[in-house]
């Protein structure tokens, strides 16, 4: 039943042995605990998670440069989202 769960989030798929094989990186669950506190309204936490996000991009990364961009755009743009929640007056104007 919990390899079902696994299987609908998204976070896990079969492997050709039949076991679970994660698919997300370690950044993305990251970025989605950052959306989760920040719908929840727990802004340190959110803060947190970013710090840990630039730690995890400023490492040498063996991945490619078009996904190394597609990090540095998603953390860009939360730290956006952070500073509009933290100054809603800013979006009225």
């Amino acid at each position: 039943m919990e390899n079902d769960l696994y299987d609908r989030e998204g976070s896990a798929e079969r492997g050709a042995t039949g076991g679970l094989r994660h698919t997300r990186r370690l950044s993305d669950k990251i970025l989605i605990a950052f959306h989760h506190a920040c719908d929840q309204s727990d802004f340190e936490v959110a803060n947190d998670l970013l710090v840990i996000l630039e730690k995890m991009l400023k490492r040498p990364s063996s991945g490619s440069d078009s996904n190394r961009r597609k990090s540095i755009e998603s953390l860009v743009a939360a730290h956006e989202r952070l500073w509009l929640l933290r100054h809603p007056e800013a979006r009225e104007s």
